[in-house]
């Protein structure tokens, strides 16, 4: 049997999870989406891990031949549907709002949609963002119409507008959970870089290893239901009360130090979708004449 993560990067998350496929005895691999349709056949499983595009307009390419390998009999975690729930943060904000999860208030901001004044303060977000980029917060009217003018030129924002998101109050960190097959199997905390209120690595902030209270293990494994998804990251916010699901990540990357108790994290992911797969009721025979 075959393991193959389907991405376009060979990042550090990518090989690190086909590794774990094979050191778990399957034969682990990074394919791209036409080398996996080439290589994958029935009984193998495909991790779709497409990403959000450089240009943060949408997600990678590659669905189409997602959808054929699960018509070939592949089996496919992560499919195009979960995908768009978690990398499209609007579809997220509304998959997370159906299931009664603790979001904050999500609207669009577009040339010929309506829509009311956001409540300020207000975070501005693409709705295919990722790494922190173009995500600013605004908390007077003046910032906020400078910022949209600033981001009107974004190729993206005229592709998709702009999400105006209720803010919740920045505290230096975040907790990131990775979910598995509707299983914690990672947790983190990234704190921010002095002098910035956004926690993404890409912009300095350090990742520490936490424990995933049970609060926290629940709402992300809601989460991750909720999009659909197979493997993600579930980032949250604390509050007083608790936690904010903020995102779902459907190409997270982690790293060791996301490890829980003794275990590898890489492997218990890897383990843990696998022992979904063999979980699966199999599928009733049809029988012809």
């Amino acid at each position: 049997m075959r393991f193959a993560v389907v991405a376009h990067r060979r990042s550090e998350t990518n090989e690190r999870l086909a590794a774990a496929a094979s050191k778990l005895g399957l034969s682990g691999s990074v394919l791209g989406p036409r080398d996996a349709l080439c290589a994958l056949g029935p009984g193998d499983i495909a991790l779709a891990r497409l990403d959000i595009l450089e240009s943060l307009d949408g997600v990678e390419d590659g669905t189409t031949e997602l959808d054929r390998l699960a018509a070939a009999g592949v089996t496919l975690l992560n499919p195009p549907a979960a995908l768009a729930s978690a990398h499209d943060k609007l579809l997220t904000a509304r998959a997370l709002r159906r299931a009664e999860l603790p979001h904050p208030h999500t609207s669009l901001i577009a040339a010929g949609v309506p829509s009311a004044a956001p409540d300020l303060p207000v975070v501005l977000k693409p709705r295919f963002g990722s790494w922190g980029r173009d995500i600013v917060l605004c908390r007077t009217g003046a910032e906020l119409d400078g910022e949209l003018r600033r981001l009107e030129a974004r190729p993206w924002f005229r592709e998709h507008g702009v999400l105006a998101q209720e803010l919740v109050e920045p505290v230096g960190w975040d907790l990131r959970i990775v979910v598995a097959a509707g299983r914690v199997v990672g947790a983190a905390r990234r704190v921010a870089a002095l002098g910035e209120w956004r926690t993404n690595v890409a912009l300095g902030a350090r990742v520490e290893p936490a424990p995933a209270p049970a609060l926290a293990r629940t709402l992300a494994i809601r989460a991750a239901a909720a999009v659909r998804a197979d493997l993600v990251g579930v980032d949250l916010l604390p509050t007083r009360n608790g936690y904010v699901v903020i995102e779902v990540n459907g190409a997270v990357d982690f790293r060791p130090a996301y490890a829980l108790d003794l275990d590898d994290v890489f492997e218990e992911a890897v383990f843990q979708l696998v022992r979904s797969v063999f979980d699966r009721p199999a599928a009733p025979l049809v029988q012809v004449g």
